[in-house]
């Protein structure tokens, strides 16, 4: 919060606060979703922005510009706009989760197909209505694209703290069911959990962490997969009440490392979000040729 600091204290110390707890809540949010989507997925190469919530928030952006023009989506209250955007990614996670594991025969892996299918669905629509905008208004929509952390409404901050830190709570509360998730299904069943209830409370959780981060700052597609193998070789243990605290410290610690860099060394030449993606895509493809699974 200190390096490089120039001028009044009284504006220093607010703004980067804020920007801070900003970082700090989204790094806590993605790095636990993600821990917890790939525990009940049981595949470490697979994160919770697989299942279409960012392109549903890009479709949300986009149909908004497309709509009732940029000028009028600028105009929408923060709060207002947020709390939108969350409603409509969280109720998108239920009804997708009640309708695919409501039968007796569900399956996690259907569930993860069909978000992907949505998302693919989402991003087409979302080009499409792209490419209808006046160029001039595109470019307000471009700024949505990229997750920031100097172009986000601070006035949402405390907002997203007080929704996120009921998610972590629940998370937290989790933690020893997850580790019977481990064992498997049948295994679980046999310890007295309810697997189909136990998945579809962690869903609705992770649909509340990513619905909440995504609408604060924006996606970050790849972020959470770096986080949290990283969290895994760090913690040397599956049980969650070390990888989730752990994961959650290095999310927070990479993202403000990063910003300070971003910052320092490049003087803002990019996005953070671009680094993160292009890292994060390597580390998938990396991953995805080793075939490293659970």
């Amino acid at each position: 919060m200190t390096v490089g600091a120039k001028g009044s204290w009284d504006f220093v110390l607010p703004f980067r606060g804020t920007k801070l707890l900003a970082m700090t809540l989204v790094g806590v949010a993605v790095a636990v979703s993600t821990v917890m989507f790939q525990t009940v997925t049981d595949n470490r190469i697979l994160t919770p922005s697989i299942m279409g919530f960012d392109a549903l928030y890009l479709l949300l952006q986009t149909s908004l510009v497309f709509s009732i023009g940029a000028a009028r989506t600028t105009a929408i209250p923060a709060p207002a706009k947020f709390l939108l955007e969350t409603a409509v990614m969280l109720t998108f996670g239920v009804l997708l989760y009640r309708w695919l594991l409501a039968g007796a025969k569900y399956s996690v892996h259907v569930l993860v197909l069909a978000g992907i299918v949505l998302g693919v669905f989402f991003r087409s629509l979302s080009s499409f209505m792209q490419r209808l905008i006046d160029p001039n208004e595109f470019q307000v929509l471009q700024d949505a694209m990229f997750a920031s952390f100097n172009t986000f409404d601070r006035s949402l901050v405390w907002l997203s703290g007080v929704l996120l830190l009921g998610a972590v709570g629940v998370a937290w509360g989790l933690r020893r069911r997850l580790d019977v998730l481990l064992l498997g299904r049948e295994r679980a069943t046999m310890l007295g959990v309810d697997h189909r209830a136990t998945v579809g409370l962690v869903l609705v959780v992770v649909a509340l962490l990513v619905s909440v981060s995504t609408a604060l700052v924006g996606p970050i597609t790849f972020f959470g997969l770096l986080v949290a193998n990283l969290a895994y070789r760090v913690a040397g243990s599956h049980r969650h009440a070390v990888v989730m605290p752990v994961a959650a410290l290095l999310g927070v610690l990479a993202l403000v490392a990063g910003q300070t860099v971003l910052e320092r060394v490049l003087a803002f030449d990019t996005a953070l979000a671009v680094i993160i993606e292009l890292v994060g895509g390597v580390v998938f493809l990396a991953l995805l040729m080793k075939g490293e699974r659970r």
